[in-house]
């Protein structure tokens, strides 16, 4: 399959697919950003997402080039070009392309970029042995509900993750409370009740992680919303959620064990329910 991108009023090959130099996001990161998954044709809560995007992009005051009804076109649009069985779509606004300056222009128009790949789905082995995860002090700036471009600190947590045979870094804050992954929302069974931290400027408010405490609400799991921290009396179980690992299984941290070492009966449950939630969408098209 050629692949092809929309950018700026244009569907265009990939490959093709550039924009200008002096664009803001290149040179400052001057922009935000949305991940969407799509089954069989039907996107998981895309409003929610477009809804998101337009908060980020108000928050750094960037008018967003489309309304939220043309954008929802556009993107379906973009993966009929490339039609994935599961689909995982990018949507990325920038600022603009103007001449290097931290200052930006007035009246520049914002760059807009859709791309549709497939999405990449957790192998049966990690699922069964559950992933691990390493914790590094916070270090990225103080808007993390903002969802921008500017992941420098997310590139660094994923090398070191990498390099100590991990698969994801959970920041913490200085008080050592577990914050969130570098692209992923953390959970953990304490007591039998999932908890996970409390959406703030810490905390990116993850549309995969909104599903979970939904799906958890329905079938009787208590949800607390606090800040909680590994070294908790009752911590039997740690999980993270993300659109492309839905829900998964962190069974080692730092090189020890979560619980038992092995993925906990509420990361499975939670992991089913999910993986049904995606399921009745690819039936309902």
């Amino acid at each position: 399959m050629t692949l092809t991108a929309w950018v700026n009023g244009r569907f265009l090959p990939l490959d093709e697919a550039t924009v200008h130099i002096e664009d803001r996001g290149f040179q400052f990161a001057d922009g935000v950003y949305e991940v969407i998954a799509c089954f069989g044709g039907t996107f998981l809560d895309l409003d929610a997402h477009l809804n998101r995007l337009q908060r980020s992009s108000e928050s750094i005051n960037i008018q967003l080039p489309v309304s939220l009804t043309e954008l929802k076109s556009l993107i379906e649009q973009t993966y009929r070009h490339n039609p994935f069985d599961d689909a995982m779509i990018y949507v990325q606004i920038t600022r603009g392309a103007a001449p290097r300056s931290h200052l930006p222009g007035a009246e520049l128009t914002p760059t807009m970029v859709i791309t549709s790949r497939n999405l990449p789905m957790p192998s049966a082995q990690k699922i069964s042995a559950g992933v691990a995860a390493i914790t590094l002090e916070d270090m990225r700036w103080k808007r993390c509900d903002i969802k921008s471009i500017a992941l420098l600190a997310s590139v660094i947590g994923k090398q070191e993750a990498a390099y100590r045979g991990a698969d994801e870094t959970f920041w913490l804050d200085e008080d050592g409370n577990v914050l969130e992954g570098c692209a992923t929302n953390c959970f953990a069974a304490i007591h039998g009740m999932l908890v996970t931290h409390p959406l703030d400027h810490q905390v990116l408010g993850g549309i995969t992680r909104q599903m979970v405490l939904k799906v958890a609400k329905a079938q009787g799991i208590s949800v607390e919303e606090r800040p909680w921290k590994l070294t908790e009396t009752g911590l039997t179980e740690c999980m993270m959620s993300s659109t492309t690992n839905a829900v998964m299984p962190v069974c080692h941290i730092n090189g020890e064990k979560v619980g038992t070492g092995i993925p906990g009966p509420m990361s499975m449950q939670l992991r089913r329910l999910m993986l049904d939630e995606f399921e009745t969408l690819k039936v309902s098209t």
